[in-house]
């Protein structure tokens, strides 16, 4: 399993935004060294348009509005006894304070879970995730910060050990079994999240958060860094979305 979770992340770099442009220049050098020009001319422009392309803001908004629009905000209207979020990142810097620990996905979805679990009498949170370069799971980080803000101990349900969304889904799926229950992700990642719940069986109702599509200010913009990294996100969700299609 660990084999095949390190080679599933490490092609899903190589065919993402940065993995993508970084390859194309390193074949691009590696045919200017042998002095194949025309092949070197080829891959470095490439390099250069994908690089242009993925940090133009009105294509990164389409990416990721393509995306967002999928599940609306949640309307608060359905009262259900659990409510999963899902792992975000987090760091354990020692000299950081807790806040600054949660990435900003965590901490957007952790509060978004908060926020429908304080109108909920009784509800429970299930936090997941796993630990990833760090010794401490990001469920439990978001458990930490959940009863920082007055979540008791007891509402809280913290499993560190699911490393992906599809381990998430089977997790809770012990936990809920077929009844109705509000997932809370980051909006981009809510269309994979939903189909990779439901196929397990589950009925889970949608509460995205943390959205990045930002207002259209025309055509004429130029290329920024915040757009060359939400095409990355953007890209993540439908490469995932395509290999969760393929392996079924």
């Amino acid at each position: 399993m660990e084999f095949g979770f390190f080679l599933k992340k490490t092609v899903a770099y190589f065919i993402e935004p940065m993995g993508m442009v970084l390859a194309l220049f390193v074949i691009g050098l590696y045919f200017l060294l042998v002095k194949k020009h025309g092949l070197s001319k080829l891959f470095l422009s490439a390099t250069l348009g994908l690089l242009l392309l993925y940090s133009y803001p009105p294509f990164a908004n389409y990416l990721i509005g393509n995306l967002e629009s999928k599940y609306p905000k949640y309307d608060h209207s359905a009262s259900l006894s659990y409510i999963h979020v899902l792992g975000g990142g987090h760091n354990v810097d020692p000299e950081q304070p807790l806040s600054s620990q949660i990435g900003s996905a965590s901490i957007k979805r952790n509060l978004e879970g908060i926020l429908i679990h304080k109108q909920i009498e009784n509800s429970k949170i299930i936090f997941t995730g796993y630990e990833g370069s760090t010794n401490i799971p990001t469920a439990v980080m978001n458990a930490r910060l959940a009863k920082a803000l007055g979540v008791k101990e007891g509402s809280l349900i913290v499993n560190g050990a699911p490393r992906d969304t599809k381990q998430e889904a089977e997790f809770t799926k012990s936990i809920v079994g077929n009844a109705s229950f509000i997932l809370v992700t980051s909006a981009t990642h809510m269309p994979r999240a939903m189909m990779i719940f439901k196929s397990k069986g589950l009925n889970p109702i949608a509460a995205p958060t943390n959205f990045l599509k930002t207002e259209f200010n025309g055509y004429f913009e130029a290329p920024k860094v915040e757009s060359f990294y939400k095409s990355k996100i953007a890209m993540h969700e439908y490469i995932g979305i395509l290999w969760s299609q393929i392996s079924g």
